[in-house]
């Protein structure tokens, strides 16, 4: 396999998930917490790729599978769900005194 190829697989990964997490830390909102899930999703797919096109890197593509399932539904929470979830906070609200 192409070293160029497999290099900006692997870097593009690292860099969109560290991108996609800074945006969700941040709490900008539903709007941009689902497109920085979108990212995620984008990393995911390059070190699937990245860790079964790269020799013994066989776990980290079964990981980004992992990650890929979960990263979809943060997706499809955050994007295309219209009714929003209840807030845990809220919830561990009512319970309070």
């Amino acid at each position: 396999m192409n070293d160029t190829l497999l290099t900006a697989l692997q870097y593009y990964g690292a860099g969109a998930s560290t991108l996609a997490a800074l945006i969700v830390s941040l709490n900008l909102g539903r709007r941009r917490t689902g497109w920085a899930f979108v990212i995620f999703v984008t990393s995911s797919i390059a070190l699937i790729a990245w860790g079964f096109l790269q020799p013994d890197s066989e776990g980290i593509g079964w990981q980004n599978i992992a990650l890929l399932i979960i990263n979809a539904i943060g997706v499809y929470r955050y994007l295309i769900l219209k009714d929003t979830p209840g807030d845990p906070d809220e919830k561990r609200g009512e319970t309070e005194q």
